[in-house]
């Protein structure tokens, strides 16, 4: 046998902005040509739009197309296309061979660059396909919401849906670069808004109680998603997210751990039983409360400290409840202790399920009593309607 190592040591940036294709902004010029890039080579690049964002940022491709025309032909834009984007797109396997198509027809090769604007959904779908053509294309993201800058954007994960399962077909590539850049954020609806500060209480409830009780000390200014808290909030969400994955040990996630999927198997189901009606902000708050009240009944948190937490997430505006979350299948299981089988299996097996005990500390445990997973559930149901003066039904939906 010959065993040989393979080390590998990739930068992995985030870049915080505003403005970055106005005329004068040199920051994207910067990272694309570095003063010691090769004989100041030309650069093709594809810069891939989420509909979404052209439509919300108003004369945002003529911009693009200025700015690059204004690069003194070191930096060419190839191609611009704008694709719709949201969860639908990461279901539609043409959409990948389209991007394929387009990396292949634009003459982007591995010095060339890949720019997906857009929500976590394109950026997923942008980044498989970076990350499959040529063996991997340089991809530089701009996240253009919440969610996405303070979490999903700054990861090095890349995916689109198969099976009827989310992200079955993937890649782990670290990006050329991550853009945030703040602007894009003005143009977004409220409640989109809103749905990247739940990853923010996620990680901080796992990772920093500091920040979860700086985040307590603003929740009014977060309800009301003032800018100046938003901004630092994201900031230190990414923060957060890049230093587990640089420092955690498991970037690419070979063993069972997933510490950041704090209240995802919940939330990755109930996207997927609301036909993604529920957006991911709001399934992964559902999803929190769920294994917090578990975590409770496990005899793992406090009540006091768990009435905290939700007291937070509904501060900023999360409603903890959807018909969803009791649905039963066909044959007479519960449709999310079947979204519990289907996480073990995206673990690799063996499940490991993330319990916070309280803000800043949590535990990881490989087996989930089904009891009390549905248990927690008639109990933020029960919760739900007793807020809203309703009559509680005894069983679960049928």
């Amino acid at each position: 046998m010959i065993e040989r190592r393979v080390s590998l040591s990739l930068p992995h940036r985030v870049f915080f902005t505003e403005g970055v294709f106005e005329p004068a902004h040199t920051l994207l010029r910067d990272v694309l040509c570095p003063a010691e890039a090769e004989a100041m080579r030309v650069r093709r690049v594809l810069v891939v739009l989420e509909k979404a964002t052209a439509t919300g940022q108003a004369g945002l491709e003529a911009a693009i197309r200025a700015w690059f025309a204004a690069q003194d032909g070191l930096l060419v834009l190839a191609a611009l296309m704008v694709i719709p984007g949201g969860e639908p797109c990461k279901n539609d396997w043409p959409q990948v061979e389209l991007l394929w198509t387009a990396i292949n027809d634009a003459g982007i090769d591995r010095h060339s660059y890949v720019i997906a604007i857009g929500g976590g959904a394109i950026l997923d779908l942008v980044g498989f396909a970076a990350a499959t053509a040529h063996r991997g294309i340089r991809l530089v993201r701009m996240p253009s919401t919440t969610l996405s800058q303070g979490d999903g954007g700054v990861g090095v994960k890349n995916g689109v849906n198969h099976f009827g399962k989310k992200n079955w077909v993937g890649t782990f590539s670290v990006p050329f670069a991550v853009i945030n850049d703040f602007s894009f954020l003005k143009s977004l609806p409220p409640a989109d808004r809103r749905d990247g500060v739940i990853e923010a209480i996620k990680v901080a409830l796992i990772r920093d109680a500091a920040f979860f009780r700086e985040m307590e000390s603003e929740a009014a200014a977060l309800a009301r998603l003032e800018p100046g808290i938003l901004h630092r909030v994201i900031r230190r969400s990414a923060e957060l997210h890049m230093q587990h994955i640089c420092t955690g040990g498991d970037p690419f996630e070979f063993g069972s751990a997933r510490p950041l999927d704090f209240g995802h198997w919940v939330a990755h189901k109930l996207e997927q039983l609301s036909a993604f009606r529920v957006s991911h902000g709001r399934a992964v708050a559902i999803g929190m409360a769920a294994d917090l009240q578990y975590a409770c009944l496990s005899g793992l948190l406090t009540t006091a400290l768990r009435d905290r937490i939700l007291q937070l997430i509904e501060g900023v505006g999360f409603v903890l409840w959807e018909e969803e979350l009791l649905a039963i299948l066909p044959d007479g299981q519960p449709a999310l202790l079947r979204g519990l089988e289907e996480f073990r299996e995206h673990l690799g097996g063996e499940l490991c399920i993330t319990l916070v005990t309280a803000p800043g500390e949590a535990r990881e445990v490989h087996e989930m009593n089904d009891a009390l997973v549905l248990q927690s559930l008639e109990w933020l149901r029960d919760r739900a309607l007793s807020k809203a003066g309703a009559s509680v039904p005894a069983t679960l939906i049928q």
